[in-house]
């Protein structure tokens, strides 16, 4: 199997539409040799536990209602071409990402990770749910097979907290300054949300070099 690394954070839409046109060839090639693993990338940093009125959020980073629109008008086109559902009215807040990155570190030990990611994507652009909080959070896990009550304990306390800041700056440091980012073998970088064809051309690449 080849490893394939994805740098990518819940509330990055690209993150969500890179995600989808992956699964798309993944889908195509049932036989695909990757083995996926989700690694933490917070587009917010420093966001306060609480998080931040969604709008205020927008007019701050894009200069103004006007400049929020423009920046918003391709993802939803995009997504919209993927075939995806992004509700961007029913995002009343911005979230801290941090204990979702958690969420997401305790599903890859029990083999649930994809399943979290894909299930926290849905329950922000789709459903409009704040994903910092511990109760959507729990919600998530048991929804995926994990044990609700071990996952509530966890939130409640800063395990791993400070592991997953350390690993978003090594990955900062390392080069990645935008999600979604793929790499490959630890090797080849591959960034942005790129279209399925893309993803089928290296899949049959990599399957063919693997054979011969």
């Amino acid at each position: 199997m080849i490893k394939l690394f994805i740098f990518s954070d819940p509330i990055c839409p690209w993150c969500y539409i890179g995600k989808a046109r992956l699964d798309r060839a993944l889908e195509a090639r049932p036989d695909h040799p990757f083995l996926i693993e989700w690694h933490p990338f917070m587009l917010n940093p420093t966001m306060p536990p609480e998080g931040m009125d969604r709008r205020a959020y927008l007019e701050a980073k894009f200069g103004g209602r006007e400049g929020a629109v423009r920046a918003y008008l391709p993802v939803q086109q995009e997504a919209e071409a993927s075939g995806l559902t992004i509700n961007f009215d029913a995002i009343q807040r911005t979230p801290s990402t941090l204990d979702a990155h958690r969420l997401i570190h305790w599903a890859q030990i029990e083999g649930r990770q994809t399943a979290v990611v894909s299930r926290l994507f849905k329950a922000n652009f789709v459903e409009g749910q704040d994903i910092s909080d511990h109760g959507v959070l729990a919600d998530i896990a048991e929804g995926t097979g994990m044990d609700r009550d071990v996952v509530t304990r966890l939130l409640a306390s800063d395990a791993d907290a400070d592991d997953i800041r350390a690993r978003d700056i090594d990955a900062r440091e390392k080069g990645v300054n935008a999600v979604p980012t793929f790499v490959i073998a630890n090797q080849h970088v591959v960034p942005g949300a790129q279209p399925t064809d893309l993803w089928l051309r290296v899949i049959d690449e990599i399957t063919e070099q693997l054979r011969t």
